[in-house]
């Protein structure tokens, strides 16, 4: 695409970013809170490329034609397919299998990285975005899915929250699979119908209850006029599957009551209880009972979860662009996947982890005030009055002296004049520049402008000659006296 000018237009891909300085900062501040968290629970961390062959992705993705619907997927050399990794999960998966006998069992793990969606993008909804990961495998102990979710109030709690700000919405895939059995979708003729019930009812935070019935029915038709076509059921099947997902009472203990008696005889739904009553358990005993809820509505979209599911959600709610007040809603979420690993094995290798969306928990936490992305300050500014080699050399003394006492620093090194220079000292946030001419190098001097309280002063000043006059926030110092003085000035800031 072309300017007006006939020069390539610079422009994005749509549902990819640029970040700047500050957001990469506030991003850096996450991850470290996050991380520390992780490793307090005892995992350790590990990194796999962007990329992997799309068959190592699962099947609950595209393998067959030209596999580009979710993932971007592209040939390489010898015909195979390869795709950006659409989570952080699969690519553990075949780490785990390939790494197998080497690994520490259980193997406890996390990863943060770039994770792609070939999907339509829409507001805060991108095609890239940053996940944080946990994973423990080859333990089918219910514990494990217990601590993932303590660690996961741990995590927010330490970027600030507090428990009424939050909830961990825990169910189990066994209990729903004892809900399509009831209602006659189990069975591997069934598994598409199947799977589009259960990504119908995923949707009941976007769509509400309204909207999921359509799903559930014959499709439902957005605001756009997009239809997507739903799972076909008859009514009285979808009465049923409601009256299930609203199975949700106002106590943990009540809740489990409830879905006792909607399963009916089912032994994989029974299954499901009894893990979710020994997770419940231990919430109980530990102090973890008011910041989980047992919630039958949560589903998890992928079709690799096999046991324990739970959701991050957040309680507080934000101005949207509209000014009206909406939940924001999950900020992450997991569950067991025993099938994933074993793929590659010959023995099962049951696991279970979770996943922190960074790039939508930092939306959250700015939009609820919960993280101000104040700017750091900039280094400090020595301003190329001279250009001859003893003006340089003394500059770059200057600026090295400073380094070395850890204060940012750089030499101005454009071929811009005075004004100029400022300008750019004043855009890059700059404490203070270092002003050094002829005069005062013969005089052993620096002149030391503090730009943070110039602007200060400025504003209270109107008057053109007194502002001349006083020459706020400047000051003459000796050389050998720069460090200092900066220091004293950075202390104060």
């Amino acid at each position: 695409m072309l300017s007006k000018a006939g020069k390539k237009r610079a422009r994005l891909p749509c549902g990819f970013f640029d970040k700047k300085a500050d957001d990469l900062r506030v991003a850096s501040k996450i991850i470290t809170a996050i991380r520390e968290v992780y490793e307090l629970y005892g995992f350790e961390p590990v990194e796999t490329p962007l990329i992997e062959y799309t068959d190592m992705l699962g099947k609950f993705l595209p393998d067959s034609g030209c596999p580009n619907a979710g993932v971007f997927s592209f040939r390489d050399d010898d015909e195979q397919w390869l795709s950006l990794r659409y989570d952080l999960t699969a690519p553990l998966a075949r780490y785990v299998a390939e790494n197998f006998e080497r690994l520490p069992k259980p193997y406890r793990s996390y990863r943060v990285g770039w994770v792609f969606r070939n999907e339509k993008p829409g507001p805060g909804r991108f095609r890239q975005f940053l996940q944080f990961d946990a994973d423990t495998v080859n333990t089918d102990n219910v514990i494990s899915d217990s601590e993932i979710c303590m660690m996961a109030a741990d995590t927010l709690e330490s970027l600030g929250l507090r428990q009424s700000d939050y909830t961990i919405r825990v169910n189990n895939r066994k209990v729903w699979d004892g809900v399509m059995e009831m209602v006659g979708l189990n069975g591997e003729r069934q598994h598409d119908k199947r799977l589009t019930t259960l990504r119908a009812i995923d949707k009941l935070d976007k769509f509400g209850i309204e909207g999921v019935a359509s799903l559930l029915g014959k499709g439902r038709l957005d605001e756009s006029g997009a239809f997507t076509k739903g799972s076909e059921l008859d009514a009285v099947t979808i009465r049923r599957i409601i009256n299930f997902v609203a199975a949700g009472a106002s106590t943990g203990a009540a809740t489990l009551e409830n879905l006792r008696k909607a399963i009916g005889d089912s032994s994989k739904g029974h299954e499901g209880l009894a893990e979710l009553e020994e997770m419940y358990a231990l919430f109980l005993a530990t102090g973890y009972e008011n910041r989980v809820k047992i919630d039958p509505s949560v589903i998890r979209g992928l079709e690799y979860y096999t046991g324990p599911v739970f959701e991050v959600e957040l309680l507080l709610d934000i101005v949207n662009e509209d000014g009206r007040r909406v939940v924001f809603g999950s900020v992450g979420g997991g569950g067991r996947y025993d099938g994933l690993v074993s793929r590659f094995r010959s023995k099962p290798v049951p696991a279970t982890g979770f996943s922190m969306g960074v790039s939508r928990l930092i939306t959250a936490l700015t939009n609820l005030g919960k993280l101000n992305k104040q700017k750091n300050a900039g280094p400090v500014i020595i301003l190329l009055m001279d250009r001859d080699l003893e003006a340089l050399t003394r500059y770059q003394h200057m600026v090295s002296d400073l380094r070395k006492q850890g204060i940012r620093a750089e030499i101005y090194v454009g071929n811009a004049g005075l004004k100029a220079q400022m300008k750019y000292a004043d855009r890059r946030g700059a404490p203070c520049v270092v002003i050094q001419g002829s005069a005062e190098r013969s005089a052993g001097t620096v002149e030391i402008k503090n730009m943070i309280e110039g602007i200060r002063l400025s504003q209270k000043i109107k008057d053109n000659a007194i502002w001349r006059k006083q020459s706020p926030a400047q000051i003459t110092v000796n050389e050998n006296q720069m460090v200092q003085e900066i220091k004293r000035i950075l202390a104060i800031k």
